[in-house]
């Protein structure tokens, strides 16, 4: 049976699911067989099923009558709503974090805008690349921790991660680097600079064009299918 490494046990196996559908090693859509991940975990099923409720809960599973299971399904439906949502929060919290924001917050802002820089946004193989996913993250969460509203922090970070679900189907094209690269440059510059309309302003923009890259190449779900 697989030991445990972090907090406990459950806690452990949250993380690595988390991090394989954030990842894109569980696909949306794909059916989460219980009895399998606990064999592939090496831990009980009634862990595996602890952990996939919880991401259930951060809707990142759903719940599916009689089927169990599944990574939440893509669609242009979900994606332009749950932009929407990001958009309107994004603005407050981001506006407020620079509002906010002192030296300390500067300098962690500006590493993290280091690493993102320097790690490659695709891996060998074409596809996100999990490291400078994380990076991503991480310049994002920095971006908006100013903000002192602890509530809307954690809304941000939920609607956030639910968005990474598209993370996989964003566009290759060659303008998206640069493109992408420019847009967390230039919010890096309005937050040092502490200009909290501006920065308002460019996270929305970044939201927007990131959700219109998105290329839906595989079948979607539609209503019907939850």
């Amino acid at each position: 049976m697989r030991k445990r490494k972090g907090r406990s046990l459950t806690e452990d196996v949250y993380e690595q699911l988390r991090a394989d559908v954030l990842h894109g090693k569980l696909g949306a859509g794909e059916r989460l067989l219980l009895d399998v991940l606990a064999r592939d975990y090496g831990v009980s099923l009634g862990v595996v099923r602890e952990a996939v409720t919880r991401l259930a809960s951060e809707r990142l599973v759903d719940a599916v009558p009689q089927a169990g299971f599944r990574v939440r399904l893509a669609s242009p439906e979900h994606l332009a709503d749950l932009t929407w949502a990001r958009c309107h929060v994004e603005r407050v919290t981001v506006s407020s974090s620079v509002e906010h924001g002192d030296t300390g917050w500067e300098g962690e802002l500006v590493a993290a805008h280091h690493v993102l820089a320097v790690t490659d946004m695709l891996g060998p193989d074409g596809s996100a690349n999990p490291d400078w996913m994380d990076a991503h993250r991480r310049f994002h969460t920095v971006l908006a921790s100013a903000c002192p509203n602890a509530t809307m922090q954690v809304v941000r970070q939920q609607l956030f991660d639910e968005a990474e679900l598209y993370r996989h189907l964003s566009g290759r094209r060659g303008i998206e680097l640069p493109t992408v690269a420019v847009e967390h440059r230039d919010l890096l510059d309005a937050a040092l600079e502490h200009d909290a309309e501006r920065a308002a302003d460019l996270i929305q923009a970044h939201l927007e064009s990131t959700a219109q890259r998105i290329e839906f190449s595989s079948p979607v779900a539609n209503d019907a299918d939850g």
